[in-house]
């Protein structure tokens, strides 16, 4: 069966939700719900879907704040990776800084690490990539990988944020550039999809790392 994406562009910093679901089954995960509760609500209303989790990324304030209401909506788990928990505990102080009213901190039902995970009929291979955060992860399903703020259409996640280092990022995108398959869908926690054969080729911020990459 083949994974069917749909992305809704939410919030002030239109990030990327994203909604993902098999062939000819119901059952969908919710990935880096940022904002805008009832969109991504109606969205999946609208395609008859059932969602089972919520898996993110990574919990920068931009990509949690629908989380808790889709739990109560929906009754359903929110999976994350543990070395997130001072950017998730951070949630509150965050938005005070960007002037933004902040919604209910969501609670982690389960923690992942490097083990791949198995929800309902989903198989998500974990690729650990801190740097713009220190517990970030690029979740691959099929042939689609969701590279949260890692990697984008031209360009990488920022480091300059609490818990951002640039070395371990470029550490990071060398790992992933080693293990995500050059024909991958790569989706980006903003931005347009894109491939890891496109970003190898013209992504400024990669091209200098594949030495790295092919020695």
């Amino acid at each position: 069966m083949s994974l069917n994406v749909k992305r809704v562009v939410t919030g002030p910093f239109q990030e990327n939700s994203f909604i993902a679901w098999l062939d000819d089954l119901s059952s969908c995960l919710i990935i880096d719900p940022g904002d805008d509760l009832q969109k991504i609500i109606d969205c999946i209303h609208k395609r008859n879907l059932e969602p089972i989790a919520v898996v993110n990324t990574h919990a920068h304030l931009d990509h949690i704040g629908a989380i808790a209401g889709l739990k109560k909506e929906f009754g359903i788990s929110f999976y994350l990776h543990p070395n997130e928990k001072p950017v998730l505990d951070g949630y509150a102080r965050d938005c005070a800084f960007f002037g933004m009213t902040p919604k209910e901190t969501p609670e982690v039902d389960f923690w992942f690490g490097k083990e791949d995970l198995s929800i309902g009929d989903f198989s998500i291979q974990l690729v650990e990539t801190p740097g713009h955060t220190p517990g970030g992860t690029c979740l691959i399903i099929k042939n689609h990988a969701f590279t949260g703020d890692t990697i984008f259409a031209g360009s990488v996640g920022r480091t300059d944020l609490p818990g951002g280092n640039w070395e371990t990022l470029s550490d990071s995108l060398v790992k992933a550039m080693k293990i995500i398959p050059d024909d991958n869908i790569l989706h980006p926690g903003h931005g347009v999809d894109t491939t890891m054969a496109i970003e190898k080729k013209q992504n400024p911020f990669l091209i200098p790392l594949l030495n790295r990459v092919n020695s």
